[in-house]
Formats: structure tokens, C-alpha cells, sequence
């Protein structure tokens, strides 16, 4: 079966998604593994395996920001959930 990183190259945000499924797999919790934690729902629902997401990814994403950016990090944040729902839809199109 494939899956819309079989054939996206084309897709938004498709560099995080794959940085993340890599760092997941490999059990590192970076900013890309807690962005694919976040959209594992729809990831699955278009065809895109993940190993184990990590739990509470949203306030451990805003967290990891905030230790790099300070108070900064909002703007971060919403700019990588933003090109998550980017990928989820693209690729739901796709699909």
C-alpha cells in the first residue's frame, strides 16, 4: 500500500514529517517526533505508520520551545502545528 510519503515530495511540511517519523522511530523526542505525536490520528488515517507517540506532545512540544526560544515560543509553536495541518491535508487529498 502506499502512502503519501511515498510520493510527497510535493506535500507541505513534508521534510518535518519525515524528521519526525525518523526521530520517533529512533526514540528521540524532538520538535519533529512531538509534531508527528500530535497529528498520529491523522497521519493513520491517511496511511502513515508511526511507532508509539509520545504522550502529552502539545505541552512537551510548547515546553521543549520555550527552553530554546523563552517566552518567544507561541509564535514557534503555531507555526509548526500549522504546517502539520498543512501535510495532514495535503496528503488527505492526496489520498
Amino acid at each position: 500500500m502506499s502512502t503519501p510519503l511515498d510520493s510527497s515530495k510535493t506535500l507541505p511540511g513534508v521534510d518535518l514529517i519525515q524528521r519526525g517519523i525518523s526521530d520517533l522511530s529512533s526514540g528521540r523526542e524532538t520538535a519533529e517526533a512531538l509534531l508527528v505525536s500530535i497529528g498520529a490520528s491523522r497521519l493513520r488515517s491517511v496511511g502513515i505508520e508511526l511507532s508509539s507517540p509520545i504522550e502529552s506532545p502539545e505541552h512537551r512540544l510548547y515546553l521543549l520551545l520555550a527552553r530554546e526560544k523563552g517566552d518567544g515560543a507561541h509564535s514557534p509553536y503555531n507555526a509548526l502545528i500549522r504546517r502539520l495541518v498543512s501535510f495532514e491535508r495535503a496528503a488527505q487529498c492526496a489520498s
